[in-house]
């Protein structure tokens, strides 16, 4: 019996310190679940640096670590980026719809021919349909006419061309024997029968040429109804259709666009008519002098000279060397000279007085910007886009002149307007002086 306590004692104690060991880790293991954050800043703690080691400065902001004018740079590379991703767009659906842009086009530049006569009409008391349609009908007969003029000329004279033609080759080859160049008729044999043989193995090539030609003459049908209509509703209708063109700018930019319109259209129109009197001067005088030359097919010649000139610089270029070269192979080297003569003499006139009387200063459009644009279109749209490459820079320079114009008035109305007032009225709001055609 004496020892049952005893043993009980020990029992107990030892179940008393089990107890208190467990509670001491239950204790700990909350302590550890509460304050994670503190355990792991307290195991992540970094010792301070030595005092010998050397201070190290705070790093600025990598923006303005950046030179300015790497800054710069780079602000406006991205929005040219953006500008030349936004010009490839377009130039890839104009590519896509060319001949709907060619046919617009010209449409806006016959419309500039022919609106003056329609407004005309119009003041004499016409209504607007007759008066449309009567200068759209002559317009369009007179602009046939000259196309069948041109086509019978040639037709006609096209026989004694191919004879003049023959006899000018062979004139060349005499001469090519006696000139000192020392060519032989072997060599001239083996020239023309490797001419000879080039055509007959690019037969398959001439086929398909013609079979393209049809495609060719089928869009040029299309693109010419497509001109004949839009040109038919912008003389009808071009008020409302300018009109309704507005509506699609935003209203902040509204005012300075429906002014930048009418100023478009007087350059356009200027530039048309300008060209037209430049183009027919050129055609009467040159063909004056080839015709007393008496270097066949004068009348055409002329002709191909006024279209051309609406291709500036190249289209003179293109016309008189093909002048020259008809009076050379017709005529010989001399009447060549003397066209070569009368071509350059009535383009100097052309370029020093009648462009600057003419056209005057609202069209002037520098001569390298007018090579380039000519080259651009030329590339982007074949010949329509070398015609309408040069009125387009003009009327992009107007409108892009008179926003200038406008912004800076907009700016100096703003600066000196009376103290309260808080908006411009709607007579004080600039509008447009000119309408476009009706």
């Amino acid at each position: 019996m004496s020892r049952v306590p005893g043993w009980l004692g020990r029992l107990g104690a030892g179940l008393t310190e089990m107890s208190e060991r467990w509670n001491e880790r239950r204790a700990e293991a909350e302590r550890e679940r509460d304050e994670p954050e503190s355990r792991t800043s307290s195991d992540e703690h970094v010792p301070p640096p030595p005092d010998y080691a050397p201070d190290v400065p705070s790093r600025p902001d990598p923006a303005l670590a950046v030179p300015w004018g790497v800054r710069v740079a780079a602000e406006a590379g991205w929005r040219l980026l953006v500008l030349a991703g936004t010009l490839w767009v377009l130039t890839r659906i104009i590519s896509a719809v060319q001949l709907v842009v060619l046919a617009f086009v010209s449409a806006l530049l016959i419309t500039a021919i022919l609106q003056p006569t329609v407004a005309r009409l119009r003041r004499l008391g016409v209504p607007r349909g007759p008066a449309t349609a009567l200068t759209a009908i002559l317009g369009f007969v007179v602009m046939g006419l000259i196309g069948w003029f041109v086509t019978w000329q040639v037709m006609e004279n096209i026989d004694d061309l191919s004879g003049q033609i023959q006899d000018g080759i062979d004139e060349l080859r005499n001469w090519l024997l006696n000139s000192p160049f020392h060519v032989t008729d072997k060599q001239i044999n083996e020239i023309a029968k490797n001419l000879r043989e080039a055509v007959g193995a690019n037969t398959d090539q001439i086929t398909s040429a013609g079979l393209e030609g049809v495609t060719v003459v089928v869009e040029a049908l299309t693109g010419i109804l497509l001109a004949v209509f839009s040109t038919l509703f912008l003389l009808y209708d071009g008020k409302r259709i300018w009109e309704w063109t507005l509506k699609l700018v935003p209203a902040a930019a509204r005012p300075g666009v429906a002014g930048a319109g009418p100023a478009a259209w007087r350059t356009l129109t200027a530039y048309v008519r300008g060209t037209v009197i430049v183009a027919l001067i050129d055609a009467i005088f040159i063909g004056l002098g080839i015709y007393f030359l008496d270097v066949p097919m004068a009348v055409p010649l002329a002709v191909f000279i006024f279209l051309f000139a609406f291709i500036p610089l190249v289209g003179a270029v293109v016309s008189g060397a093909l002048a020259v070269v008809v009076a050379l192979v017709t005529q010989g080297v001399f009447t060549a000279v003397m066209t070569l003569v009368v071509v350059l003499a009535v383009q100097q006139i052309e370029g020093h007085v009648l462009q600057p009387f003419i056209l005057g200063r609202a069209v002037r459009v520098h001569p390298l910007a007018v090579v380039l644009s000519v080259a651009c279109g030329g590339v982007v749209a074949g010949i329509g886009g070398a015609v309408v490459a040069v009125p387009l820079v003009a009327v992009t320079n107007t409108v892009a002149g008179y926003l200038r114009a406008y912004s800076r008035q907009s700016a100096l109305r703003h600066s000196v307007r009376p103290r309260g007032a808080t908006a411009m009225g709607p007579a004080e709001q600039p509008g447009p002086s000119e309408a476009p055609p009706e």
